[in-house]
Parts: structure tokens; sequence; C-alpha cells
């Protein structure tokens, strides 16, 4: 490939402690390799929620990474916080700014795990807070095996951008989530649904490359998620 799109990935925030006595950024290495194995170049994007103008003027593709953190449940709209919801304010501050950017400029967007429960926020659903708490009979979300290991199934909605992507019905995913899309809102579309009725994925049809999926394609599990990292590569050309 004579020409990489840049593909700007968001990074997470940890306290001190651990590799430093001062806070850092942190993101796993799988991500930045799924996306250079595609063809794109991975850059990594720190929380600078008023440079994000800048950033997105340097980059092709945006991609909201995933986190042990939640969405803030007064972004869309619930008066009560579940106990179990943790924050990370400005690494949210940052994400959302980015993300209404390159919504704004039709940029292809990504989000993962944690980055398509803050797209479906920032598009205008909502979610659930809890999964054990609201699910009836639900899956292993928190699966117990290795995250680079399928922890269950998923269906795919016919007809969607997902399904002409992965040219698949269904797909085998790792599962690191506690919460997950309640409502996708009005400019949102489910394009994956997991085997208890959890949303697992979703897009904009409004725009030419805007998915979130539940999972962490990066561990490359199914054939799937690398058609995933080449469709938003193709997108950002």
């Amino acid at each position: 490939m004579t020409h990489r799109p840049t593909i700007g990935l968001t990074l997470d925030a940890e306290a001190p402690g651990g590799y430093s006595k001062f806070p850092w950024y942190a993101l796993r290495c799988n991500y930045a390799e799924a996306i250079a194995a595609a063809g794109g170049l991975p850059v990594t994007l720190p929380h600078l929620a008023a440079l994000a103008p800048h950033y997105l003027d340097h980059i092709d593709a945006l991609i909201i990474t995933g986190g042990a953190f939640d969405v803030d449940p007064a972004l869309y709209g619930a008066d009560q916080r579940h106990q179990s919801v943790a924050l990370k304010p400005s690494r949210t501050s940052a994400e959302l700014s980015l993300l209404h950017g390159a919504l704004a400029r039709n940029m292809p967007v990504l989000g993962i795990c944690g980055g398509e429960q803050l797209l479906a926020v920032a598009l205008g659903g909502t979610l659930i807070q809890h999964i054990p708490d609201a699910v009836p009979n639900a899956l292993a979300h928190e699966q117990p095996n290795p995250r680079d290991q399928p922890g269950h199934s998923i269906a795919i909605t016919p007809n969607t951008r997902l399904a002409a992507i992965t040219g698949a019905t269904s797909m085998a995913v790792n599962s690191s989530h506690h919460q997950a899309v309640r409502d996708p809102g009005p400019r949102l579309i489910v394009n994956a649904i997991a085997p208890d009725g959890v949303i697992e994925g979703i897009e904009s049809p409004d725009h030419r490359f805007c998915l979130g999926v539940q999972w962490h394609p990066e561990f490359q599990i199914d054939p799937g998620d690398q058609r995933l990292f080449a469709a938003l590569i193709e997108a950002a050309l």
C-alpha cells in the first residue's frame, strides 16, 4: 500500500501508580497492530478536548476505544447512577469533542466497547447501567475466560452495513462489559444482538462510515473482525 490513512485512537487514562507516580495514558498494543495490519497508520490521541479540531485536521478516521470505565448517566438523561458505574470525566469530555467533530465532518468513525456506548449517547441513545440488574437471564458479558477467546455469539442484522462488511449472519465475539446500549435513539440502528437480547452493534445510516461494536475486534477472534478494520481503512482512503 503506497498510502496509509491516519487512524486516530483514543487513549485510556490511568491514575498514579504502577507505571508512574503521576497520571499516565495507556492503550493495548493490539489496537495499533490491528490498524497497521489492515493498512492504516495508527496514532494515539490524548485527552485535550480543546485541541480536538486540530487533531481531526490530521487524521482520516477516528476510533473511540474501550476501557474500564463508564459514560456518565447524566449525559443521557438518567437521574440515578448505579453503584457499579465508574467515571473518567476528562477522557469522556475529550472523546465527545473528537466524536462530535468527526461526525460533523462525516469522517469514518468506529466505536469499540465503551466507544460504542459513547457513540450511542452522542447520537441520542441511552444505556443499560448494569446488565446483571437489568437483563433477565443475561449472559456473562464480563466473560470468565481470557479476552482473546470468544465469549458468546452475536446475530448480525440483515441489510445493515455490518452485514455487508462481514458477509456473515453471525460472529463469535469476546465480551468485556457490564453496560450496553438500551435504546439506540432516533439516528442509529441496531446491527448485532447477543443471544440474551443485549445490543452488540449499532450504525448510523446518515454517515458514510459510522459503526459501534460492543466487542473488541482488535483481538481478531473472528474473520469478521479483520473485515471490519479493512472496511474502516478503505473508508478512510
